[in-house]
């Protein structure tokens, strides 16, 4: 075993489940996943932080329990971000490069910082700048243009933008349970990277993570990043549309989605019934499977209509030829590959991190429960080791400071003894006018001096 490999911990703050995941990462740029914890998350809606304290203690007790499994110490972890406040945008920028000279890894990195300068609304900040492709003297397609010659050299790049205060809340929680945040990944990247192998993304695949609260979605094609986006609709969606549709208790109406719900109707069998026990006084409910399959399949069609949305708006479709695949708790959902593929007329196939997950004590069935985790580790040395360089479009030189008036009193004279072509020259900020009138009455202060 390669003892140069790095301790490496993450945590995927989710809208149901917050859960905890160290391994070690080697100079391969190999992840070997050493354990992972899981606890329910009740401050979080939709991808989002919406009550701190709770967010915190959730944290703490499953990096507490994942410290006392493994036996040791952690200190700074990689964290997933979603919700509705993200954004992605693709952004082209170019640079004219010296005839002379070739393209270097320098102008590659100047282009991505250029890439930050990009108008935003109050409150966001640029999350990732990911290189797509290069252009170079109108020569489409290039991947890596470092070494050759050429006038000028144009960059495509995707974008992810995210709230501030989104930002600010993550930071915050990590701080209070007494860690250091390393970095802050696209939660669809960092699922995309647990499940899906290089052949598909260079062939064209669309990765859905359906959530307890968001679904997210990354599109691959050529290797590189086409299209993020956050659907605000996840699991908890359907467990409430069951809950009320059913007139059930929440926890109830999800033991049913997990138990017994399929997400297309026309597949159960009508003769099929489950007794729910009612409250202490309260008869027992019974609940067709036939009428439960067409609560969740409504739903889950909305979910999906989003999901095809961005298919087409990526200018894609026609170029994934892998397909989709389906991972999160989502995807556990009886008969779900069958309505993505009936919707978007795409192949389709469950994603489980098992070549991460292969040496752990979880269950195959369990693993899209903890795709978002891995692929934290494993997409956090190409996402968020690189600092965000947040360049201003129009800084201002930094302004020397001014000494003091009383300071400037003294070293007044009344009467200088260098010769006119000698004398410094006097820099004048704020009123013009005053300081022109100001300069003329020096002239007769000075002239009465000498008479």
């Amino acid at each position: 075993m390669n003892q140069e490999a790095k301790l490496v911990a993450a945590i995927d703050i989710g809208t149901t489940k917050v859960v905890a995941i160290a391994g070690r990462r080697y100079p391969d740029g190999e992840v070997e996943i050493l354990g992972v914890e899981k606890t329910p998350s009740t401050g979080v809606k939709r991808g989002v932080i919406l009550n701190i304290e709770e967010t915190v203690s959730a944290i703490r007790e499953v990096v507490s329990r994942l410290e006392t499994r493994l036996d040791v110490r952690i200190g700074e972890v990689y964290v997933g971000m979603a919700g509705y406040s993200m954004k992605s945008l693709t952004n082209r920028c170019y640079r004219f490069i010296d005839p002379n000279k070739e393209i270097s890894t320098f102008d590659l990195e100047e282009l991505r910082k250029d890439s930050h300068k990009i108008s935003l609304e109050p409150g966001e900040k640029v999350i990732h700048v990911i290189a797509q492709d290069y252009s170079v003297d109108n020569e489409h397609g290039e991947r890596n243009p470092v070494g050759m010659a050429g006038h000028r050299l144009e960059g495509y790049y995707h974008v992810v933008i995210g709230r501030m205060t989104a930002i600010k809340n993550i930071e915050k929680c990590i701080h209070r349970a007494g860690l250091q945040l390393k970095g802050i990944i696209l939660e669809p990247l960092a699922s995309a990277h647990a499940v899906l192998t290089k052949d598909e993304m260079e062939g064209g695949v669309v990765m859905v993570d359906i959530g307890g609260g968001t679904t997210d979605l990354a599109i691959f094609q050529n290797g590189v990043v086409r299209h993020t986006a956050v659907i605000p609709f996840g699991g908890n969606v359907v467990t409430n549309d069951i809950k009320e549709g059913c007139s059930l208790l929440f926890k109830q109406a999800e033991m049913l989605k997990v138990q017994f719900a399929s997400a297309m109707s026309s597949l159960v069998r009508e003769d099929l019934y489950v007794s729910i026990p009612g409250m202490p006084g309260w008869e027992a409910k019974e609940i067709s499977f036939r009428n439960l399959a067409a609560i969740v399949q409504a739903r889950m069609e909305e979910i999906i209509e989003y999901v095809a949305h961005h298919i087409e708006k990526s200018g894609y479709y026609d170029r994934l030829s892998m397909g989709v695949v389906v991972t999160g708790g989502g995807a556990l959902l009886k008969d779900i590959a069958h309505l993505i593929k009936l919707k978007t007329g795409l192949e389709v196939r469950i994603g489980r991190p098992s070549r991460y997950l292969g040496t752990t004590d979880i269950a195959p069935d369990q693993m899209p429960f903890y795709s978002t985790a891995v692929g934290l580790l494993v997409g956090a040395s190409e996402y968020a080791a690189k600092q965000v360089v947040e360049a201003k479009l129009f800084e201002m030189p930094p302004v020397a400071e001014q000494p003091q008036k009383e300071e400037v009193r003294r070293t007044v004279r009344t009467k200088t003894t260098k010769p006119k072509s000698e004398k410094e020259p006097t820099l004048y900020t704020g009123d013009l006018f005053e300081a022109i009138k100001n300069r003329i009455a020096g002239i007769f202060d000075e002239k009465d001096v000498e008479m």
